[in-house]
């Protein structure tokens, strides 16, 4: 009896079993928890600094919907940037510390991403950024 074929079903019957088994682990895997927590939604409004899941704070600028238009606020003046504005000493983090606002760097983020309210933005300076937002 010749059995030189043996070799070539037994490497297909591996190779179908390496196809098929990957398919049966994707097939037991559990339902991906939602990104938020239970609850309502935070609820941040225009002129609002919020500290993000990232630890990133922001400005909001406006919030349609489940949806908020911010500006990133940081501790570095690039003077090379003209979208760069100045915020009052003290604003956001240690008493004193500047920090400025990205004008140039408007972006939208999920409300579920909001994590800690950091207080409310100069009313000067509000007015001068409020229409960055678009429904501020």
């Amino acid at each position: 009896m010749d059995t030189s074929w043996w070799p070539a079903v037994a490497a297909v019957v591996a190779v179908a079993l390496l196809v098929l088994i990957p398919w049966r682990v994707r097939g037991t895997r559990r339902a991906v928890a939602p990104a938020h927590g239970p609850g309502p939604p935070p609820r941040p409004g225009a002129g609002e600094l919020w500290s993000l899941a990232d630890g990133r704070p922001c400005l909001v600028l406006g919030v349609r919907g489940p949806r908020a238009r911010v500006a990133w606020i940081t501790g570095k003046y690039d003077d090379r940037r003209a979208g760069v504005i100045p915020l009052p000493p003290g604003t956001v983090g240690a008493q004193g510390r500047a920090s400025f606002l990205e004008a140039d760097r408007v972006a939208e983020v999920s409300v579920w991403e909001f994590r800690g309210r950091l207080g409310t933005l100069d009313p000067a300076v509000w007015d001068e950024v409020r229409g960055l937002g678009g429904s501020g």
